[in-house]
């Protein structure tokens, strides 16, 4: 018998993350959401996994755009976090206003960040509500010195000195 949702969310609250934003560019247009649901698979070959909710237009761009970026947010880019999670909606640029590069694929990265990859999508597999993404990754780059953005029980946190 499976457990209640609410149970297996309030215990997952209890697990804190980094942050980071997946984008993607599609068509002529970027799409980013926020991301705490990411890790690194395999060192050979150069893998990396998100799980991305299969009712955001992010996800439905990554899987036909077949390329996604991913920035590791730091500790001064919590407004970033939250513009890509939604506080903007799907149908407005969460772009606007902010600083950009690219590296190998397009796909927008966001400047200020403390690392950045860029992933060729490999294979996804849909689970309940999410899909688990898997990228090889193109390239890599360290960014600017700092801190991460934390995420614990719904609330943003930085690590002390």
């Amino acid at each position: 018998m499976p457990i209640d949702q609410n149970q297996l969310r309030m215990v997952m609250r209890q697990w804190s993350s980094g942050v980071s934003v997946v984008s993607t560019h599609f068509r002529g247009i970027s799409y980013g959401m926020t991301v705490s649901s990411f890790t690194s698979v395999s060192l050979d070959p150069q893998l990396v996994a998100i799980s991305l909710m299969k009712n955001s237009r992010t996800h439905d761009f990554v899987i036909d755009a077949g390329t996604f970026g991913i920035t590791i947010l730091s500790s001064t880019q919590q407004k970033i976090s939250e513009i890509f999670s939604g506080q903007i909606p799907d149908s407005e640029n969460r772009f606007d206003g902010l600083e950009t590069w690219t590296m190998v694929s397009g796909a927008p990265l966001l400047k200020g960040g403390l690392a950045y990859l860029d992933c060729k999508l490999t294979n996804f597999v849909d689970y309940g509500t999410n899909s688990l993404v898997l990228g090889e990754v193109v390239a890599a780059k360290v960014g600017d010195d700092g801190k991460p953005l934390l995420y614990f029980n719904q609330r943003y946190h930085q690590l002390q000195d």
